[in-house]
């Protein structure tokens, strides 16, 4: 959440960043490695960006009872000096919307999403997250995480330092919708959570 004026003034939350952007087509695996090869070199550089996902589509599947190429696996709140608070995004919606976490007014934090890319590249991966305040959006920040190739071990993605709000007034719930999406609007996950700001930590 940015800091707010005194006033908490909705804002527009359905605002796309560029409604003419298109992405790029979508290329498996299997159509990257067959393009140009003849170029030894750009082989070379193919497998060493690619990894353990050049032996062909499907190759690397970290959990095979799931058929997404996109599993996100929990969310931190990051805050200098504090152990990480997380939650399991692998529960139920309803029982991660549950769950909240405390957070000092005006201090800095970042969120820490952690999800496995299996079977195929995903390209243009993105966090939004909407923040409400009584049911008013009172903020919302879009994050480009990127684009990925499978692979066996979690990826992890960290958005920049921001404060948390300060002052009597905007001691509260806040209530966070939040959207792990890509180029293509596939929903890999939505879910919902929220953050309680007060004067001091507690614990």
């Amino acid at each position: 959440m940015a800091e707010e004026e005194e006033t908490l003034a909705p804002v527009d939350v359905d605002h796309e960043d560029d409604p003419n952007y298109q992405p790029p087509p979508e290329k498996s695996i299997d159509d990257m490695l067959q393009a140009d090869k003849d170029d030894e070199s750009l082989q070379k550089y193919k497998a060493a960006l690619l990894g353990g996902a050049v032996a062909g589509s499907g190759a690397i599947v970290v959990e095979p009872e799931d058929p997404r190429k996109v599993i996100v696996k929990k969310l931190s709140l990051v805050s200098e000096g504090r152990e990480d608070s997380t939650i399991d995004l692998t529960q139920d919606l309803q029982t991660i919307k549950s769950k909240s976490f405390i957070l000092k007014e005006g201090v800095k934090f970042r969120i820490k999403i952690d999800f496995i890319v299996q079977r195929e590249i995903v390209h243009g991966l993105k966090y939004v997250q909407k923040t409400y305040r009584a049911g008013i959006p009172v903020d919302k920040m879009s994050h480009m995480v990127g684009s990925y190739a499978p692979k066996e071990e979690a990826h992890s993605y960290l958005t920049p330092a921001e404060d948390a709000p300060s002052g009597m007034l905007k001691r509260g719930t806040y209530n966070v919708h939040s959207l792990f999406t890509d180029d293509d609007k596939n929903e890999h996950l939505k879910w919902e959570w929220s953050i309680e700001i007060k004067k001091e930590w507690e614990g």
